[in-house]
């Protein structure tokens, strides 16, 4: 059955230039954007939604344009890393994309609430791939990554830091890609590529207004 509210949803992220490739508009058919969020009603709107604890699922057009800079490298990872995976959304999305034969995704929350609501969300209609342990859900700080199933390939940070944590840099595979938003005040949405030599580059793109990955006392408190 067709979805219509949320092919209209993709064809105007089409339009908009924030969906480039057939793949990326595949993946956002695929991965219902209803079944991560707290109000139905407003799953197909292009704008960020809370979550609880101050958490939020992404705009989807921002969702768009994190898995457009993110395609080649996740097609061709087997480690993929999400901090602040929040809802889920996009760890399915990712999980999707990934072309290897033995592809992981790792997301992960401080927050548990938060965790189990993203398990809930995937058993909707991607139990498979938590009952297979390709996409795994870790209670974790994101700043500090998850070490014991680096180097990824991918890392995607949903949240905004005032400098990209060392350890995130440190986790990034040689030759892989990094998207984090970062700033204080006025944020960007930065990529970060890691040369076969270790080398970075960091490369300033949209201006982006997330919320703070911050510590999980501050974040129960919101």
């Amino acid at each position: 059955m067709i979805n219509k509210s949320l092919t209209y949803l993709v064809n105007n992220l089409k339009s908009d230039g924030m969906i480039k490739s057939q793949e990326v508009a595949n993946i956002m058919l695929q991965v219902d954007r209803a079944d991560f969020v707290l109000d139905k009603k407003q799953a197909y709107q292009d704008c960020a939604l809370q979550i609880n604890y101050g958490a939020t699922i992404s705009a989807p057009h921002m969702h768009a344009y994190a898995l457009e800079c993110l395609l080649d490298h996740i097609q061709k990872s087997n480690r993929v890393l999400d901090v602040g995976s929040g809802s889920g959304y996009l760890c399915a999305a990712m999980r999707l994309l990934m072309k290897t034969k033995d592809p992981l995704v790792i997301g992960v929350d401080h927050v548990k609430d938060i965790i189990d609501f993203s398990i809930n969300n995937l058993s909707k209609n991607f139990y498979n791939y938590l009952k297979d342990g390709t996409i795994q859900l870790i209670q974790s700080d994101g700043r500090m990554g998850y070490k014991q199933q680096a180097p990824y390939q991918v890392i995607h940070v949903g949240a905004a830091v005032d400098k990209i944590p060392e350890e995130l840099i440190e986790q990034l595979d040689f030759g892989g890609r990094m998207v984090i938003p970062v700033g204080k005040g006025s944020q960007y949405f930065q990529i970060v590529d890691k040369d076969h030599e270790g080398n970075i580059k960091i490369t300033n793109t949209l201006g982006v207004r997330y919320i703070p990955l911050t510590d999980l006392k501050k974040q129960l408190n919101s």
